[in-house]
């Protein structure tokens, strides 16, 4: 058995002649630029890339195995330079009726072992999706019609960032997932937590107990990969291996969930759009304790204080929650201090599991060393974010 790094949410800003996938994506996040820096810089083994099912995605994958540097095995994803494992998915929205009848919205991320069986996806989603082109399109499916779907192209499918305010489940849709996927809730083995959660929090949801939690960065560029990963024990890299090591299956399982401290995720705290600030009263919060207004966004933090029905009671399976700062969160810490530090030493997965205190010290210097390695170690201080805005870290300088 082996233990690998997996990221599984990563986007696409442009394909390869430069149309748009994901608007709000870099342009710089195309297929092979994604599967370059996992190889070069981040270190991590499993990339799971959730545009897929766009055509010109699609048409770049296709160009991308023709160029000898990329192929698909039998038991599913597409193997890079014979290290790295891309998971080919789908990240799609789904319209969901809420408890008091109004609509909400949820992302789902849905995954699939090949190339032909998310071109089968793509096609049939175009059905359901206005322009199939561009990133996480609204469908005029629910959940629930859309897991069958997934599953007739031999896919899975996992509630994405499942407390964010605009387009999660718990978040905009619904107090319990059980009720928007009723008896098909047991083909639901895992969730994402998302930015501004942790399993802290997620297991203060009684019916999250069985499920399992993933970790993942939700990159928008190519610096924000493995902001947030899991560590996993496999056989090899392939799409059967990471799902059951989700699954936790045969011997295989999650290790560890690697991800930022809640407060830095930019919806943690409910938030006031009428004067731009976040409310720091006791959740539910209907007036800003700032300006009196009442259009009032709930943050992830809030939003659980309100649906939670139990103490935080982690399952014995359940891996432990590590705190990580990727080196881009760590304040004093430039962009040629990380240069020098992956020339050095390769990829950040290094920089940040395996080196000393010392071998840092070698390359930049005592005082970043002491940053470093105070962020490693949990010794940050952090502001928590809201309202979009991400949090702050302070990491005390101890030199």
């Amino acid at each position: 058995m082996n233990e690998i790094f997996a990221d599984l949410h990563v986007h696409i800003g442009r394909s390869e002649n430069g149309k748009p996938i994901k608007i709000t994506a870099a342009r710089s996040l195309n297929f092979a630029n994604i599967a370059k820096e996992c190889f070069e810089r981040k270190g991590i083994d499993v990339v799971g890339i959730i545009d897929c099912a766009s055509p010109y995605v699609i048409e770049d994958i296709e160009n991308f195995l023709k160029s000898g540097d990329a192929y698909e095995i039998k038991d599913g994803g597409i193997i890079y330079k014979d290290k790295i494992c891309i998971i080919l998915g789908s990240e799609v929205e789904t319209t969901e009726i809420r408890e008091d009848g109004r609509r909400g919205s949820a992302h789902n991320v849905c995954y699939f072992p090949t190339l032909k069986d998310i071109k089968g996806f793509s096609k049939e989603m175009s059905n359901h999706i206005h322009n199939i082109t561009l990133s996480t399109q609204k469908s005029d499916l629910s959940g629930y019609e859309l897991i069958d779907i997934v599953e007739k192209y031999n896919g899975v499918l996992i509630p994405a960032h499942i407390f964010t305010p605009y387009k999660s489940y718990y978040g905009n849709c619904t107090e319990r997932i059980k009720r928007i996927f009723k008896e098909k809730y047991d083909k639901i083995f895992a969730v994402e937590l998302g930015l501004s959660a942790d399993t802290y929090i997620a297991d203060e949801i009684k019916e999250l107990e069985n499920k399992n939690f993933i970790t993942n960065s939700d990159a928008h560029s190519l610096p924000k990969i493995a902001r947030e990963y899991n560590k996993l024990l496999v056989d090899t890299i392939s799409f059967k291996e990471i799902i059951k090591a989700i699954k936790m299956e045969d011997g295989r399982k999650i290790i560890a969930n690697y991800g930022l401290d809640p407060k830095l995720g930019k919806y943690n705290r409910s938030f006031c759009e009428d004067c731009n600030s976040s409310i720091e009263t006791p959740p539910p919060a209907t007036v800003c304790d700032k300006c009196g207004g009442t259009n009032i966004t709930m943050g992830v933090f809030d939003r659980i204080e309100v649906i939670k029905d139990q103490d935080s009671k982690s399952p014995n399976f359940r891996p432990k929650y590590n705190y990580q700062v990727p080196l881009q969160f760590i304040p004093g810490v430039g962009q040629k201090t990380i240069e020098r530090l992956l020339d050095n030493f390769g990829t950040e997965m290094t920089i940040l599991h395996k080196i000393s205190k010392d071998d840092i010290e070698a390359v930049v210097g005592a005082k970043q060393a002491e940053i470093i390695d105070g962020a490693r170690s949990g010794k940050a201080h952090i502001h928590a974010g809201g309202g979009g805005v991400y949090g702050k870290v302070e990491v005390p300088n101890l030199v």
